[in-house]
């Protein structure tokens, strides 16, 4: 096994995620740390006086989630699965996220953001891992 098939998270030839598993724990790793970077943020910002904690909005957390989807975007090369799959994801995905913004509503703006942030991730994860590979098969 290369050097590359053997690091996390596994990818293939064309440098694509291959499991699940990993794109789904590279995207709650990112969401992770982009939660406690905005409450880093916001303590220091508090701290000094520019803000109060928790007024940071939280949908910022998705960055290096949405990093890396971009990333597996160019990795599945030019066609119409992927294009189809990131559409779909992304409405899917956003609605979701506002739907939990919603419903997080009397909570903290990083709070909902947060929530939000991370149920779209979570569906954007699944609709595009399954879906990509679905259309692709199909459209050859």
């Amino acid at each position: 096994m290369s050097e590359a098939q053997s690091s996390f998270p596994r990818r293939d030839d064309s440098g694509r995620i291959t499991g699940l598993a990993d794109l789904g724990g590279v995207v709650l790793a990112g969401l992770v740390i982009g939660v406690l970077a905005l409450v880093l943020f916001d303590w220091a910002f508090e701290s000094i006086g520019l803000a109060d904690f928790g007024k940071t909005n939280g949908w910022l957390a998705v960055i290096l989630p949405a990093w890396l989807f971009v990333e597996e975007y160019r990795a599945w090369g030019p066609g119409p699965a992927r294009a189809a799959a990131a559409v779909v994801a992304a409405g899917v995905g956003l609605t979701t996220g506002l739907l939990a913004a919603g419903l997080a509503a009397g909570a903290p703006p990083i709070v909902s953001g947060a929530a939000a942030a991370g149920a779209f991730a979570l569906v954007y994860t699944l609709i595009w891992y399954f879906g990509v590979r679905w259309l692709n098969r199909r459209t050859g």
